[in-house]
């Protein structure tokens, strides 16, 4: 919101998109404080590079437990379960 108004009301200079900043933040502030919400109260969101470590992590674990599957996609049919065609 503050890029967009720095290029439409052509601010220039520290102060005046501080001020523009501020001012954004304190109109969002109020939007979230008529629908009851306060930014203070949330619960913060887990970290991205953490979340992505910990999937990695888990996805090593699964391919250690799984297995590996055959090469080139072969696979022994033997295995399946017969199912019946009616």
């Amino acid at each position: 919101m503050t890029n967009h108004n720095v290029i439409q009301d052509a601010l220039y200079g520290e102060e005046a998109i501080n001020e523009e900043h501020l001012h954004n933040n304190k109109s969002v502030r109020q939007v979230l404080g008529k629908r009851g919400i306060k930014p203070e109260t949330l619960q913060p969101e887990v970290d991205i590079k953490k979340l992505e470590r910990h999937v990695k992590s888990e996805g090593k674990k699964l391919a250690k437990v799984s297995g590996r599957l055959p090469e080139n996609g072969a696979t022994d049919q033997s295995t399946y379960p017969k199912i019946d065609e009616k």
